[in-house]
């Protein structure tokens, strides 16, 4: 019997081994951004030379940002759906919009990170916060980032003539566990880090 692209790589636990390394891989950056957020926790409130997190951080700003990477996780739903239901014009828009919402989000993020350097003098040498803070926005930053180029692979690719081929649904699926993964440590992170007072 001939083994089908949806066939020869299932598990024994009936999920493609490559989402179920996809899965692996998230649970192994639960871990990683559990730690920065404990590490944060901890000297959040402490005394400490420099500024304070209630003094530099701004909510208004933060707050639109993660609007703009929420709906990144809409477009990306979008982007799945078209994918699934061979719709390619679909897919390639909304993972250009997850894109763009993407770099929308990066672009707040090096905005943030000037404005501290320049208003309240404060870098990742500074004191234990600005080390904790900057070590874990800028990781979350850089997952973003690998997000971004990620899904501008696929979008180039399924400008091939064959397009991304017989899986298209399954890798943007799959890029989109990534996705939403970052989307949801984001919410921890700003809830921990701007919403909950030192």
């Amino acid at each position: 019997m001939a083994t089908t692209p949806q066939t020869m790589h299932h598990t024994t636990t009936g999920i493609d081994n490559r989402k179920l390394l996809m899965w692996i891989f998230l649970a192994n950056e639960c871990l990683f951004f559990g730690s920065l957020i404990a590490t944060y926790l901890i000297f959040k409130g402490e005394p400490m030379p420099g500024p304070l997190a209630d003094d530099v951080l701004n909510i208004p700003v933060t707050s639109a940002s993660t609007f703009v990477l929420l709906m990144s996780s809409l477009a990306m739903v979008l982007a799945v759906y078209g994918a699934h239901h061979a719709r390619p014009g679909m897919m390639k828009v909304w993972l250009l919009a997850t894109i763009l919402l993407g770099l929308t989000f990066l672009g707040f993020q090096v905005y943030e990170f000037r404005h501290f350097a320049h208003e309240y003098h404060l870098g990742l040498s500074t004191n234990q916060f600005g080390a904790a803070f900057y070590v874990m926005t800028g990781f979350h930053g850089t997952h973003v980032g690998v997000g971004v180029i990620y899904l501008a692979s696929l979008l180039f690719a399924s400008m091939r003539r064959n397009g991304l081929g017989r899986e298209t649904g399954f890798h943007v699926e799959t890029a989109g566990l990534y996705w939403h993964f970052v989307d949801i440590v984001w919410i921890v992170i700003f809830t921990v880090v701007y919403l909950i007072p030192a």
